[in-house]
């Protein structure tokens, strides 16, 4: 092998993805809203984004803000982008798990479900009635994200999306087996902020809803 041929590739400039969950809506906790249109954030979850915006736009380098397209996390993510003068960019792929038949449904009816037992602790062989798989919602918010990294190489993003779909990029960042991923907590407008470089994605925080979020990132970014 030559000299050449010996040289390794010069590394990739590390991307910061910073996760947020949606605000607090008039159905947390109690509804599976999934992809219904209509849903805005209740007055708690605007005053709740007002507050992420604010610890988010003491971060000096953020060049966009992601979101998924449903109302709650435009309204979400529209503060953050505000805090740092630029606009929110859509990005399908971060768009909440379609729950098929279960969207709409009271949790406290699903909880009574055989089929519940099997989110909790199966959820890599479950598949929501007529609805996506929680392999394929792994997938797609991990092609997604890598996608956004790639992007934006040597860059800080926000990336705005829900709660299931947040804690499935946690698990594959941190190498957890998704049957473990409902460990895993992400309450309304948290923040997860992940570094992804040349060799494995490196979790800086899980559901942070602190002001000590600045201190949490890389002090060369």
């Amino acid at each position: 092998m030559s000299k050449e041929q010996r040289t390794k590739r010069p590394a990739k400039k590390a991307t910061l993805v910073v996760l947020v969950r949606h605000g607090h809506t008039p159905t947390t906790g109690r509804i599976l809203p999934g992809r219904a249109k209509g849903l805005h954030l209740s007055p708690t979850g605007e005053s709740q984004a007002k507050k992420v915006a604010g610890f988010l736009g003491d971060i000096k380098g953020i060049t966009a803000v992601y979101s998924s397209p449903m109302e709650r996390t435009i309204e979400t993510a529209r503060p953050i982008a505000n805090s740092v003068g630029i606009k929110v960019r859509r990005h399908r792929g971060l768009i909440e798990a379609d729950f098929g038949l279960w969207t709409g449904r009271k949790l406290s009816d699903l909880r009574k479900l055989a089929d519940w037992e099997q989110v909790q602790n199966n959820p890599s062989g479950f598949r929501f009635p007529s609805g996506e798989s929680f392999l394929e919602i792994q997938s797609r918010m991990s092609k997604t994200i890598t996608e956004i990294a790639d992007e934006h190489r040597g860059e800080i993003v926000v990336a705005v999306s829900h709660a299931d779909t947040i804690k499935t990029v946690i698990a594959t960042a941190l190498g957890t087996p998704l049957d473990l991923f409902q460990r895993i907590n992400i309450s309304p407008c948290s923040v997860s902020p992940i570094l992804y470089g040349s060799s494995s994605p490196y979790v800086l925080a899980v559901n942070s809803t602190g002001a000590d979020i600045a201190s949490l990132l890389p002090k060369s970014m």
